[in-house]
């Protein structure tokens, strides 16, 4: 049981530093209506181009699956798999207009994809212990689920109370203590 807590966190983690590394390397975007039509296909072929070399690296990592076996193969497809969701997430949020929606989708993805391969991992097992090991991948991927809730109300309620600052953003504080 504790192995399979210790690979499922190693799993999120390899997946938490995946995507700290994609958005550490991207830049912030201006709003589509703010950039000339040139800049706007330009970012369009940027980003099919992202996404055609997700999907090319989903298939190599698939391709690589194909030379194991039973259950090994299974769990190595699920990474993949969980991988690319990921990975197209990460893509999608980079994009977005909406940050906090965006970034909640992709800690759901990664979350959907540790359960997933965990659910793999699970099928080694027999019995009781099959069912103890599910209920624990379940436990784990609704926990996950739920903290990225939690952070998605904490941005929003954040960007609501900063919101009513900046409309008094253009007076000087002398300004504001006259009566």
């Amino acid at each position: 049981m504790m192995k399979l807590t210790t690979i499922a966190f190693a799993v999120a983690f390899a997946f938490a530093t995946a995507a700290q590394a994609q958005s550490t390397q991207s830049q912030p975007k201006r709003d589509m209506a703010d950039k000339p039509r040139t800049e706007q296909s330009s970012d369009r072929k940027v980003k099919n181009q992202e996404e055609e070399r997700i999907e090319q690296q989903a298939k190599a990592d698939k391709e690589k699956c194909q030379s194991l076996k039973d259950n090994a193969k299974d769990i190595c497809m699920a990474e993949a798999k969980g991988k690319e969701k990921v990975a197209k997430a990460e893509l999608d949020a980079k994009n977005a207009k909406d940050k906090v929606k965006a970034e909640k989708k992709v800690q759901d993805a990664k979350a959907e994809a540790t359960y997933e391969v965990a659910k793999e991992k699970c099928d080694d097992q027999k019995g009781e212990a099959k069912d103890a090991c599910m209920k624990q991948a379940r436990v784990e991927r609704d926990r996950a689920k739920g903290v990225a809730e939690k952070r998605a109300d904490q941005k929003e309620k954040r960007a609501e109370t900063r919101e009513p600052a900046r409309a008094g953003a253009g007076t000087t504080a002398n300004e504001q203590r006259k009566p």
